[in-house]
């Protein structure tokens, strides 16, 4: 499932070598309507959140941090 737009709390935080050269970070977001969706982000905002945050990405936009937990 994609989305264009979302807000939601981060579940969780993860990274990994997933093709052997390249790292990707991801978050795991629930949202306002239960759901959750994993999400690739950029290093800024994967070291600027912890779980418990809220973060939201506008359409055509990327995803940034709301408010600390």
């Amino acid at each position: 499932m994609t989305t264009d737009a979302w807000d939601g709390i981060v579940l969780k935080k993860s990274r990994g070598l997933l093709d052997g050269s390249s790292l990707y970070r991801r978050l795991k977001i629930r949202l306002a309507d239960g759901s959750t969706i994993t999400v690739r982000v950029g290093r800024d905002l994967w070291n600027a959140v912890t779980e418990g945050d809220r973060v939201t990405k506008a359409a055509g936009q990327g995803p940034r941090l709301v408010e600390r937990r």
